[in-house]
């Protein structure tokens, strides 16, 4: 009997795409950490460095992702010029309601406290000694000069109003995009040792602190989404309410789309298609030309409720106790940072870095703790936004008179 049809057989089979995914290969390598955190403490413990190690190279890709970025948004919007004030209405509506998200996660998040275990966090007794420059108080000035985090951020802020301001903004541009693309790529490749920081992360974690410390994970997760589950329904049914529209008709003819973001995981595979589905709800093609790419960029709802909850989570596990006024300033970080690189692989795991960095008070080291989620998390930050886009899309068209109500898909 001949075995060749039967090898032909085994190398033509198609492995199921779930088993190609990066987050399969996260959710194993979490399992073998809580195993070998649990029967083998003394042996985890030595894989802290895989999970800083991953950090570490997260964070030298802070500051030119955050330049580039940020000059590409503030360039581009030279084209809000040629529509003046329908620009100016949605980067105000985009300013207004992130801030209202972020201030949202901060709160439910001090109220919930997902990252106490009992009645504290991790058995943390100083959580400086894991932060590279410990602060006893704030002091701005120090605060500016000791981050290159922030001082990247004012110098793409002047250089992307200078590159929009001159005539060579289209060369300047041509350059700055492939750039980008390659940093960008770049990024996409570290993404792919997900696995392993979230392994040395978690193995570390359980080892030293014990297979308890999955509690707070759990409570941040179901947190997270029921915030963002509020946001939705209650905020921006709210705001569809004003303008006469229904936020579940609105949601039932985008489904096609939230299907498409829960696969990929990007809000960026269903912007054709979201674009496509807002003009026929009624949307002029200028208005959803305009504030659908912008609001890629400006309007993050889902990315800024994680990243708020997430910090103050952070917070929570390592015993780091905040003042009214530091959550103030992680509220003013996070209006800056949480703008742009959406729908790129390790964008939110990016920008959350990038803040902790410019904090300096809650352990950076945490974002390794946090690979144990955050690709179960994505999924959530990715439909929140593009449901908000579209929201932010219809509240422009309808207060510019630019929404045409003979289309009662949506319409009370």
């Amino acid at each position: 009997m001949s075995l060749a049809p039967l090898r032909q057989e085994i190398f033509t089979m198609k492995i199921p795409k779930f088993f190609t995914h990066l987050t399969f290969y996260v959710l194993v390598a979490l399992v073998f950490a809580a195993f070998l955190g649990y029967f083998y403490p003394s042996v985890a413990v030595k894989a802290e460095p895989l999970g800083t190690w991953f950090v570490n190279v997260i964070k030298v890709f802070i500051p030119p992702i955050i330049f580039l970025t940020i000059v590409s948004g503030i360039s581009g919007m030279s084209n809000l010029k040629k529509v003046g004030r329908i620009g100016a209405k949605a980067l105000l509506y985009f300013e207004v309601v992130t801030t209202l998200a972020l201030a949202i996660g901060i709160v439910l998040a001090h109220f919930i406290q997902p990252g106490k275990i009992g009645k504290s966090g991790l058995p943390v007794s100083d959580a400086s000694k894991y932060t590279k420059h410990p602060t006893t108080g704030f002091d701005w000035k120090q605060f500016f000069l000791s981050n290159l985090t922030l001082q990247v951020l004012l110098l793409a802020i002047i250089a992307g109003i200078i590159v929009s301001m001159i005539r060579q903004r289209e060369m300047i541009l041509s350059y700055l995009e492939p750039v980008t693309k390659f940093v960008f790529g770049l990024l996409k490749y570290v993404m792919y040792l997900a696995p392993v920081g979230a392994f040395g992360g978690m193995a570390y974690t359980i080892g030293k602190f014990g297979i308890k410390t999955l509690l707070p994970l759990g409570k941040l997760m179901l947190t997270v989404y029921c915030t963002m589950a509020v946001f939705i329904f209650i905020v921006l049914g709210l705001i569809l309410r004003y303008y006469k529209l229904n936020i579940l008709r609105y949601l039932s003819a985008i489904k096609e789309e939230i299907l498409i973001v829960l696969g990929t995981s990007s809000s960026e595979a269903a912007l054709p298609s979201l674009m496509n589905k807002l003009e026929k709800m009624g949307c002029s093609k200028p208005v959803v030309g305009l504030v659908v790419p912008t609001g890629y960029s400006f309007n993050l709802d889902g990315t800024s409720i994680y990243l708020s909850m997430a910090t103050i989570f952070l917070a929570q596990l390592y015993n780091v106790n905040l003042t009214s006024g530091e959550m103030l300033t992680i509220l003013g970080i996070l209006m800056i940072t949480s703008k742009g690189a959406a729908g790129v692989t390790g964008s939110g795991f990016i920008i959350l870095a990038s803040t902790l960095t410019a904090i300096q008070k809650i352990p950076v080291e945490g974002l390794a703790f946090l690979l144990a989620v955050d690709k179960f998390m994505s999924e959530a930050r990715a439909i929140t936004n593009i449901i908000g886009n579209g929201v932010a899309t219809l509240v422009i068209a309808k207060s510019e008179k630019e929404f045409s109500d003979l289309h009662e898909i949506i319409v009370n």
